[in-house]
């Protein structure tokens, strides 16, 4: 006969679905109770008990409904029978006090009685069995939760097991490990023998997971400390004034994706790093590029400046020559080309067109001036080349009209000499003199 019918298995079943939860621990719990349900099943023998049934279920759900229990118990009675086997136990002062003393934990006191009266070291079997239940159980959810972490808290939560399960393999007397109370077990039906050889393996898994832990809690220091960090190098970059306060901020950028990238390899926190170091690289080429052409442009404008400046000096107190005009357009025009060398891409491509907008004019007005100063220069030597001819004419005497002919051409030449050049004062006095004579 199996030990738990399917309807009892149903109703058992039913129960732990509600009572787990759909995170990795709760799935872990679900599967082991699970487990232990389809294992009473398998097995052949007397139907489980109500005591045995809470016994299987209050260690990994602790929460599990009592009332589910009791309904599942009943319904794993066989057919015909009307009650439950009770078992009443009548303790006496005296009687409790030797079982107390009986199973305290001292191998003198137990191991006479173990061998001679087992029963009265049930309440030891019962912690012992619930300690051994608890944990293998606590060992198997602290593997999952540690060895399968998906964050930092089933990291958390796998220390809280791995904690309980440390607790309870203290509980499980080592110079016990080897002997297994076969009247209890054949009770309750337990499936676990205390040995050596398995407390060790506890232990060194526990000894593993606690190292773990360990470096996984480094490692996550480490990459909050790096996330804190990179937070305040961004802060302080933005509030930092073009220069050296924001490389500073930059060379603190830089530490602490540095501090990112040292993170363990083997750890859950690495893992997450390597998505944040991307992002964190990738906004950090940008600023470092953007700085690097803020600086390329503010050096660019500043040699502009200084090639406008002199142009500007050299402008001063006009009039100049048509050579020293040609050399103030020369500066002008080296001020343009260092602002057409600015990127379209830099962040001070606007200004740098403003600037080549204001130099282009300036330019144009040297370019016209010294057009205007060639153009004056040579009708002022086409003037005084005539004035020899005009000299002949008059030695001569030759007709009036010959002579008025050529002091109106030098007139004409003298009038196209503009004001602000270098020839108009002369150009002015001559014009005079040939008004004069034109009279």
């Amino acid at each position: 006969m199996s030990r738990l019918n399917n309807r009892a298995f149903e109703i058992l079943r039913v129960e732990v679905f509600k009572c787990s939860g759909n995170d990795i621990a709760g799935k872990v719990q679900r599967d082991i109770a699970l487990k232990r349900l389809e294992k009473l099943r398998m097995q052949n023998g007397s139907p489980a008990t109500f005591a045995e049934l809470r016994q299987t279920m209050s260690d990994i759900l602790p929460n599990f409904n009592e009332k589910v229990l009791k309904e599942a118990a009943n319904a794993n009675k066989p057919k015909g029978m009307f009650g439950l086997l009770m078992f009443a136990t009548v303790s006496v002062a005296g009687a409790a006090g030797f079982i107390w003393v009986a199973n305290l934990p001292f191998p003198m006191i137990r191991k006479p009685v173990a061998s001679v009266a087992p029963l009265i070291l049930l309440p030891s079997y019962i912690k012992m069995d619930n300690d051994y239940r608890q944990a293998i159980s606590l060992v198997e959810q602290a593997d999952q939760l540690v060895n399968k972490a998906s964050g930092p808290a089933d990291i958390n939560l796998g220390a809280e097991k791995v904690t309980k399960a440390q607790k309870h393999l203290n509980g499980l007397p080592v110079w016990f490990l080897g002997y297994e109370p076969k009247f209890y077990c054949s009770f309750f039906g337990c499936s676990w023998k205390f040995t050596y050889d398995e407390f060790e393996k506890a232990r060194k898994q526990i000894g593993r997971m606690e190292a773990t832990i360990f470096q996984e809690k480094n490692a996550q220091t480490l990459l909050s400390q790096a996330e804190e960090g990179l937070n305040a190098a961004k802060q302080q970059y933005q509030q930092a004034k073009p220069g050296a306060d924001q490389q500073k901020a930059i060379a603190a950028w830089q530490v602490s994706i540095d501090q990112m990238g040292e993170i363990p390899e083997s750890t859950l926190a690495n893992l997450m790093a390597r998505k944040k170091l991307q992002a964190a690289q990738r906004d950090f080429a940008e600023v470092v590029g953007d700085t690097a052409g803020r600086q390329r442009t503010n050096t660019l404008i500043e040699a502009a400046k200084t090639f406008a400046m002199a142009a500007a000096e050299s402008s001063q107190n006009p009039p100049h020559s048509a050579d020293e005009w040609g050399q103030i357009a020369d500066l002008w025009e080296q001020a343009i080309h260092q602002l057409k060398l600015v990127p379209l891409q830099d962040s001070g491509y606007t200004d740098a067109v403003g600037k080549i907008a204001q130099y282009q004019k300036n330019l144009g007005i040297v370019t016209t001036r010294q057009k205007a100063e060639q153009e004056s220069v040579e009708a002022l030597q086409r003037a005084k080349r005539s004035i020899p001819n005009l000299q002949r004419l008059a030695s001569a005497e030759t007709e009036s009209g010959a002579i008025a002919g050529q002091l109106q051409e030098i007139i004409t030449d003298l009038e196209n000499v503009k004001t602000g050049t270098t020839a108009y004062s002369e150009a002015q006095d001559l014009l005079k003199f040939a008004r004069e004579k034109l009279k």
